[in-house]
């Protein structure tokens, strides 16, 4: 018999190993889970991860990995400051849908002017939405000790709540004929997010996710805040000794992963999405988490986890198209993943033993 036995010192080994043992349990996982549904495994793996990159339609689908993996990358890196504080914001769904919303609202509000202060006020309203939400169960932490994952949790199913409101209301297209959706952004040159080189499915989003990731980096390694982040994840005891205010440090890595995934909802809504609609909620802010800790929580680790999951995403849409899989299986691939990275990082803390003959037969 076998026991788990608390390591001295966390494995290094099994720090860095974890996300590849993940992604390839994943893949057997599914396999198996494809087969059952009388898919050729093999086939599906290969859709998923190799001809977005190497296949026919390679260099149309790379620029879908970019457009995918922005948004993602963005919200990852805000939760993740968070989550090495200790401080568990779930609800950066909420914080990505009130971003796009505020937003697109200052751009509609200006229509059709041709200012080139209208998208960088977007911006600006993006971030503020999304700090905005991220406030609230902020300060009802700090102030009652709320829950932060319930609240900010909750708090999505209001926002899209308002998100449908704001398609069917007061952001609705006047000129629509009354279906529900905003203006269209494309159309509309002084607030729109195009590409910036044509096929590369680069736009200002995915620039500014790399920008954010090395800035997050630097600031965890270089810069004092990272320092107390890092301090109050591993031993909030000894950070209150080093002085650092929980109040502050929960306010402020709220604040920030608040402000990215509003900045990730408003460069979606002007670029890809092109508009305000009741479905454009698309589960990045949750999917956000699954890169987060496949990334290690370490920035430049997000970047990477993002390009992967954004794989699977086009992968598994170039799947559900040629092969007939139901959508519904795609997700379930995409949730493996982070189960088995859970599963597997147990092993960064933890061996396993085994258990002399007395003390096994004792166990039994």
């Amino acid at each position: 018999m076998f026991r788990l036995e608390k390591r001295p010192t966390p494995s290094r080994f099994w720090l860095y190993a974890t996300p590849v043992a993940a992604v390839v349990l994943t893949m057997l996982a599914g396999g198996l889970l494809f087969a059952a549904m009388g898919k050729n495994p093999f086939l599906v793996i290969k859709t998923i991860f190799w001809d977005p990159v190497f296949g026919e339609f390679a260099w149309y689908l790379r620029g879908q990995l970019l457009v995918k993996a922005g948004p993602l990358i963005l919200i990852a890196i805000g939760l993740a400051l968070g989550f090495r504080a200790g401080i568990w914001n779930i609800g950066a769904e909420g914080q990505y849908i009130m971003g796009a919303i505020c937003g697109a609202a200052v751009g509609l509000a200006f229509y059709p002017t041709e200012s080139r202060l209208i998208f960088p006020a977007m911006i600006l309203a993006g971030a503020f939405g999304g700090w905005l939400w991220a406030m609230i169960p902020a300060l009802l932490k700090t102030r009652f000790n709320t829950n932060e994952i319930l609240v900010s949790l909750m708090l999505v199913y209001v926002a899209e709540t308002i998100l449908a409101k704001a398609a069917t209301g007061f952001l609705r297209n006047p000129e629509g004929a009354g279906f529900p959706g905003s203006r269209n952004f494309s159309s509309y040159p002084a607030a729109a997010n195009p590409e910036l080189i044509a096929g590369s499915g680069l736009h200002w989003g995915g620039v500014a996710a790399l920008g954010v990731a090395v800035a997050a980096y630097l600031l965890l390694t270089r810069h004092v805040l990272g320092f107390q982040i890092r301090l109050s994840g591993q031993a909030p005891r000894a950070a209150r000794f080093h002085g650092v205010s929980p109040t502050v440090l929960t306010v402020l890595c709220m604040g920030i992963s608040g402000a990215l995934a509003g900045l990730a909802g408003l460069f979606e809504v002007t670029g890809p999405a092109g508009k305000i609609s009741i479905d454009f909620s698309s589960g990045y802010g949750f999917t956000a988490i699954i890169v987060a800790f496949l990334g290690r929580l370490n920035p430049l680790g997000i970047v990477l986890a993002g390009l992967l999951m954004a794989l699977t995403y086009v992968g598994g849409e170039m799947a559900a198209t040629n092969l007939g899989l139901p959508a519904a299986a795609i997700q379930v691939f995409q949730g493996m993943l982070l189960f088995f990275l859970l599963a597997v990082d147990v092993l960064t803390n933890y061996r396993f033993r085994r258990m002399a003959g007395a003390a096994a037969a004792g166990a039994k």
